[in-house]
């Protein structure tokens, strides 16, 4: 079983050469000798990550054991690299860049072998089709719907609602009066006259 680079790793190392040669042109080579060592660092860990990965969802690994096991070892020899990178005199800055270059290397091979878009008109419904009915009352009704409020229809049945509300509290009041003009002629009095 031969070795073989996967395609992350080798972007990853495409970038690290052009920043380790950018940084070799426009700052130290102090500099850029701490970007490289960073960037190895990073290569070597990006690699056992992905063929760690690999393996695990490829069912080759024993469990999720085993895999936190690997994880946490290889946390371990990254943090003591990193370590003894430093006590060897390495510029924190570099080095850090150098460590970094897997991310935009992640972020830029996903983006560039991403699925093709799909046409929506392809893709199954999970929902059923809104009914011609459906869509005139939520046209109509729906308060929720974004960038939509529209109550003219509700409006026009609030106000018949509190017209009827308003001609059945008259009718109350008419009644209460004539009983009070039965019962004689202090009580049939309005209250204004009554306050006299």
């Amino acid at each position: 079983m031969g070795f073989e680079l996967a395609r992350v790793e080798r972007l990853n190392l495409g970038l690290s050469a052009g920043a380790v040669a950018a940084s070799l042109a426009f700052a130290s080579p102090h500099f850029a000798g701490s970007m490289a060592a960073g960037a190895f660092l990073e290569a070597l860990n990006l690699g056992v990550i992905h063929r760690g990965a690999r393996k695990l969802f490829g069912g080759e690994l024993a469990g999720a054991r085993t895999w936190i096991g690997v994880f946490s070892m290889r946390f371990l020899t990254l943090a003591a690299a990193i370590f003894v990178t430093m006590q060897a005199g390495a510029d924190p800055a570099a080095l850090l860049i150098g460590l970094s270059i897997a991310m935009p290397a992640t972020v830029i091979d996903a983006w560039l072998n991403r699925p093709p878009v799909v046409d929506p008109d392809t893709l199954p419904t999970l929902v059923e089709v809104e009914s011609d009915e459906d869509a005139e009352y939520w046209e109509s009704y729906s308060v929720w719907r974004p960038g939509r409020l529209i109550m003219t229809q509700r409006d026009d049945l609030m106000s018949e609602a509190t017209a009827a509300l308003a001609a059945e509290d008259r009718e109350i009041e008419r009644a209460h009066w004539a009983r009070l003009h039965q019962q004689g002629p202090e009580s049939s009095r309005g209250p204004e006259e009554s306050d006299r």
